[in-house]
């Protein structure tokens, strides 16, 4: 009888293996967020405020510049979106987490304008570093041409460490054989290029990033409609609120306030609330270190990045 018993429970294991070998990996498609904050980082070079002060102090850690990693592990390929400052420890990151510690470069980078902390991380692929040869950069028509007419940035192109791959408006693009990449103008400060967000999408999930934006009442798109139609949205977390800049007007940087996007996004169910993961910390942004307004942001139906968490698409 025992003998019999302790078949039946092998076989029905057995049962229960196969048939988790047969359900799809979520894990196989992948995005992992390698940076939450502002262009500059966190701690940001010349501040003395209590912001920073606090990491000076060990009371908060190192937050790198906002970056989203795409990881598609059928066809061993990986993407940044965003060439930060900090990339060289963004692509160690991703390789690691991907298990592709031998895979020397990315497959491509998507950058959404010519602010410091979204482009200049390509310096990390030319000739001093890495040398690269024929990275993929998606970019817009006047970033590209940014790149490719201003030096040093001009030399990376000229030297065949990057080919630039054009982007348009509205235009999606396949870059594996279940990715697709929607770059969408936005508004923003646009000296040097245009400003792009980036729909992602895979045969079963959509996913949003906005990192930089000005007031949302500026697009010609309804955010409140954009995110019904996703399942997770990374959007502009710059300031929490108004007043955190001393000796700046904020109307200089009118990016979203936190608070000004949760009173607009309140009328969503609480499901769409929690598709929102505000991201782009400024070092004031109080999002960073003060447990009581994250969980303020939590409370109230929604979400902030952190480094490391994985979407599975």
């Amino acid at each position: 009888m025992k003998n019999i018993l302790f078949l039946f429970v092998i076989i029905l294991f057995g049962c229960a293996e196969n048939e988790n070998k047969n359900k799809p990996d979520t894990s196989l498609l992948y995005a992992v967020v390698l940076g939450t904050a502002q262009d500059a980082g966190y701690p940001q070079a010349g501040c003395v405020r209590e912001c920073c002060q606090n990491y000076y102090s060990f009371k908060t850690k190192k937050l790198n510049a906002t970056s989203l990693g795409l990881v598609d592990v059928i066809n061993r390929k990986l993407w940044l979106f965003e060439a930060t400052p900090d990339f060289k420890e963004q692509w160690h990151t991703l390789q690691v987490e991907a298990h592709m510690k031998n895979k020397m470069y990315p497959d491509g980078i998507f950058v959404t304008h010519a602010h410091i902390g979204h482009y200049t991380g390509l310096m990390q692929l030319g000739r001093e570093v890495m040398g690269a040869k024929n990275i993929p950069v998606y970019a817009m028509p006047r970033m590209a041409e940014y790149l490719t007419t201003n030096g040093p940035w001009s030399q990376l192109v000229s030297l065949n460490n990057i080919s630039i791959n054009p982007l348009h408006n509205d235009s999606t693009i396949t870059i594996s054989s279940n990715i697709k990449v929607t770059p969408f103008l936005v508004p923003h400060r646009d000296e040097y290029s245009e400003t792009v967000g980036f729909k992602i999408e895979s045969n079963n999930k959509k996913m949003l990033f906005i990192p930089d934006i000005d007031k949302w009442e500026k697009w010609n798109h309804s955010i409140v409609d954009e995110i019904k139609k996703v399942n997770i949205a990374f959007v502009d977390g710059t300031f929490y609120k108004d007043g955190e800049l001393t000796g700046t007007s904020m109307k200089d940087v009118p990016h979203p306030f936190i608070t000004e996007s949760m009173n607009l996004f309140e009328s969503l169910s609480a499901y769409e609330k929690k598709k929102i993961q505000f991201i782009h910390f400024n070092h004031t942004n109080p999002v960073i270190w003060d447990n009581a307004i994250q969980q303020k942001i939590i409370s109230s139906g929604f979400n902030y990045a952190t480094e490391g968490m994985k979407v599975d698409l």
